[in-house]
């Protein structure tokens, strides 16, 4: 987020030159045989029956701007992704008729999904950030973690189809505002860890009103004092360690929003990017002896290519030039376009975000975001969902509104993104407020859906019709010496002359959590050469000739359980 009365810099316009001549160039790269893939609204349909609430009474307290996250996970262990939706609460000046809860939505394997809030015990109260899930306890079950402004929440889940709420014993309940989080075996001893983005110092008794041209808005992040992030070691008892500083967690007063970890340098140890509100963004090397050190500015990956610091919302890894490293993705603020960071090796990024096609992005203000294949040709897509803080932007600011479209943004294989939206169906043409993505493929038919959280306003469950006309493959990863979950396992698949790579991560992008099992599109290959899983232990599973279009698990030591086949 920036400042008001921010002006499109010299930089930026020549930025914007350079997006018109890159709009040439894709238009020229473009073929007529792509596959066109729609994502259809199946919200109602599905049974799905909740509305955000931010508690807004039009006093403007800032907390009433981020919204929430959501996750796609197998809860129950019955091989379909259910939903998990992160609310908000009420807040001074405002009292709902009913009060909000999150809510957990069992998948019914026939499209439709049935609200367990209840019987499961996950109807956490709080005023909710974000969601993350990991097997923290190696029992062969996910769990569940949920940042709040006030005490985050662990749920164990008790492999029953209900949740224990473990967050005093673990010790993970910080009680600042935190929004993103995610799991990740850092120190690779077989134990997920947990990293907490908590943003700003914020208090109600401080809160003051902000006029500007005569009109009230919300405060911006600028005004506020950040907050440090933490870093919590699983002790594998069932407890976990604040070793934040220990571990070189240099985060003094940062405003973190989004954060993902994966191995950029490909040294077997897992990173951590964080994107920060109006301020640096970290990168931590993971310098495998259970510490890190912040390279983001020796990287090129703390602000964009000209020095400046972005609004940093949601963040992502991912290889989308098929080079077998990862690359990154933020989301920024209106009047900075969104940035991806190409991984040039050797520990070094480049902001090719005008190369890529991503300068359409500066009317915009970006929250979610996730690398993936929506048509299955092979390499890895974006999407992005937008919406503006500022309720009344549109009367002093006439470039863009409050409530936004999203974004479907095609790889054209050559390494730039084409805005497909407007061919990408029904989906993509509703226009709301939108926080937090997750993508997953929850009707098991070979193409990743989309799940939004929409702040103040129902969520938007979008099925992808369509993209399963490319081969495919999704891959659940199950670990023995490594974490259970398989969290940090990188997986390269080889079909013919294309060769890939992911990770399997926990939370990404703004908030929220995707599905855990790795998905792969390979087009019209007709054969999977090779499947190799690199776990964090530094087991290796080999598999070759795999047919596609199928859902399958790989058991580190074991390979492919032939349950599958």
């Amino acid at each position: 987020m920036r400042k008001l009365g921010y002006y499109i810099s010299r930089n930026t316009q020549y930025a914007i030159c350079l997006f018109l001549i890159t709009c040439l160039i894709v238009a020229a790269a473009q073929t007529d045989t792509e596959n066109i893939v729609t994502f259809t609204p199946v919200t109602e349909q599905a049974g799905i029956q909740f509305k955000h609430v931010d508690g807004r009474s039009g006093r403007r307290y800032f907390l009433e701007t981020v919204g929430s996250g959501v996750a796609f996970f197998d809860y129950d262990g019955d091989d379909w992704l259910d939903i998990y939706l992160v609310n908000g609460a009420d807040l001074p000046g405002f009292t709902s008729q009913i009060p909000p809860t999150n809510k957990l939505y069992r998948n019914n394997r026939n499209g439709t999904f049935t609200d367990v809030t209840k019987e499961a015990g996950v109807g956490d109260t709080g005023y909710g950030g974000g969601c993350a899930v990991a097997d923290y306890d190696n029992d062969g079950d996910l769990d569940l973690y949920v940042t709040n402004f006030g005490p985050n929440v662990l749920y164990r889940n008790n492999g029953d189809g209900t949740f224990t709420d473990v967050t005093q014993r673990a010790g993970v309940g910080d009680t600042r505002w935190s929004l993103g989080c995610s799991f990740a075996d850092y120190d690779n001893d077989g134990f997920v860890d947990l990293y907490v983005a908590n943003y700003i110092d914020f208090h109600f008794e401080e809160h003051k009103p902000c006029i500007y041209k005569g009109i009230e808005i919300y405060r911006e992040p600028e005004t506020f004092r950040g907050s440090p992030d933490i870093l919590y070691h699983n002790n594998g008892d069932g407890t976990f360690t604040d070793v934040t500083q220990q571990a070189g967690i240099d985060d003094k007063d940062g405003k973190g929003m989004g954060v993902v970890f994966g191995d950029y340098d490909n040294d077997g140890f897992v990173d951590c990017y964080v994107g920060n509100d109006a301020d640096e963004n970290y990168l931590y090397h993971n310098n495998g002896d259970g510490t890190f050190m912040n390279v983001g500015w020796i990287a090129g990956v703390e602000a964009d290519e000209n020095g400046n610091v972005q609004g940093t919302m949601g963040v992502d890894f991912g290889d989308y030039d098929n080079d077998g490293l990862l690359d990154l993705v933020g989301l920024n603020y209106q009047k900075q376009p969104n940035v991806v960071y190409h991984n040039d090796s050797g520990g070094f990024f480049s902001d090719v975000s005008f190369i890529v096609g991503m300068g359409y992005s500066i009317p915009y203000l970006g929250w979610g975001t996730d690398f993936f294949d929506a048509d299955n040709d092979g390499d890895k897509d974006l999407f992005i969902s937008n919406g503006h803080l500022q309720d009344q932007i549109e009367k002093y600011d006439n470039t863009t509104t409050y409530a936004q479209d999203n974004q479907l943004l095609i790889n054209n294989g050559k390494g730039v993104f084409v805005n497909k939206s407007a061919e990408a169906g029904s989906g993509l043409q509703l226009i709301k407020v939108s926080r937090g993505i997750a993508t997953g493929d929850y009707d098991n038919d070979g193409d990743f859906d989309i799940i939004i959280s929409n702040a103040n306003d129902t969520p938007d469950l979008l099925r992808n019709d369509g993209g399963n006309k490319g081969n495919w493959i999704l891959i659940r990863t199950i670990g023995t010496k490594s974490n259970r979950a398989g969290i940090g396992a990188r997986v390269k698949i080889q079909a013919g002359d294309l060769i890939q790579i992911d990770e399997v991560r926990s939370g990404s992008g703004y908030i929220s959590q995707n599905d855990l099992r790795l998905h792969f599109g390979f087009g019209d290959r007709k054969k999977i050469d090779l499947i190799e899983v690199k776990w964090p232990s530094g087991v290796v599973d080999t598999i070759r000739n795999i047919a596609p279009n199928q859902i399958i698990t790989v058991k580190e030591g074991h390979g492919l359980l032939t349950d599958d086949l």
